[in-house]
């Protein structure tokens, strides 16, 4: 089935195409991976997928426009890159930051409940957090303040989680820890994932398919076609080894 469908999908900056109708679709239980140099489009093409930037072409969710799935947003979980707030003056503990997810499905007026707390425990005890309830959020490392984002975005259980290259301000060790973290939320929940990445080294230990982009979709498809192929060898070179030589 397929949980995301992308069709002709454009998006233009100031006269500038950032991205030039692309095609795809999702399918239940997928993890993707979105690689591309610099400016190629991975953020502008998530950015879309959450609808906060206007683009052309059409984008469903499980059958519905996303208009349509604007009131689920429980079943998207998102984790940006690193965000800025978090520093070591953020007075917030880490519960709070993980139950604060809940907002984006709450009327007026937004409070949380004991049941919002024990949801974000849940979560929080899914990535083996849960000792780190109490503590102040900028206070941690980076690679535990990033578990605790993940935690977030995984509060209502979403069926699909788009992460932004959220691993950019991570240790090797972190990064590691936090790939195979990823790893098992697909293969032991069935969470379908897209992951937009920088370290197109890292790509293809993990994902099972690869969307290469570069404003147009350069290569769309599983790692064995992506690595077995001529034409991509010849287009990607070195890239391509980097991205197959450890899957």
């Amino acid at each position: 089935m397929n949980v995301i469908e992308v069709n002709k999908l454009s998006v233009q900056y100031r006269g500038v195409e950032a991205l030039s109708r692309i095609s795809f679709d999702v399918e239940e239980g997928d993890y993707i991976g979105i690689v591309g140099p610099n400016g190629s489009g991975k953020t502008t093409l998530i950015k879309a997928l959450l609808g906060l930037i206007p683009y052309e072409g059409k984008i469903l969710f499980q059958g519905k426009s996303l208009e349509q799935f604007t009131h689920s947003k429980k079943h998207i979980g998102y984790l940006p890159q690193k965000m800025s707030f978090i520093d070591e003056m953020f007075p917030a503990k880490a519960i709070e930051i993980v139950a604060s997810g809940v907002y984006c499905c709450k009327k007026f007026p937004k409070r949380l409940t004991g049941e919002d707390y024990k949801a974000a425990l849940k979560a929080m005890d899914i990535l083996g957090i849960k000792n780190l309830k109490d503590r102040p959020v900028g206070k941690l490392s980076g690679g535990q303040q990033q578990r605790v984002l993940l935690s977030r975005a995984l509060i209502h259980q979403p069926d699909v989680l788009i992460l932004d290259e959220p691993t950019v301000a991570l240790d090797p060790q972190a990064r590691d820890t936090f790939y195979a973290t990823i790893e098992e939320l697909n293969k032991e929940n069935k969470t379908t994932i897209l992951f937009v990445s920088h370290d197109i080294g890292s790509a293809g230990n993990f994902v099972s398919k690869l969307l290469y982009l570069d404003r147009k979709i350069v290569f769309f498809g599983t790692l064995d076609d992506f690595c077995k192929s001529p034409q991509m060898s010849d287009y990607f070179g070195h890239d391509q080894h980097l991205i197959c030589h450890r899957h």
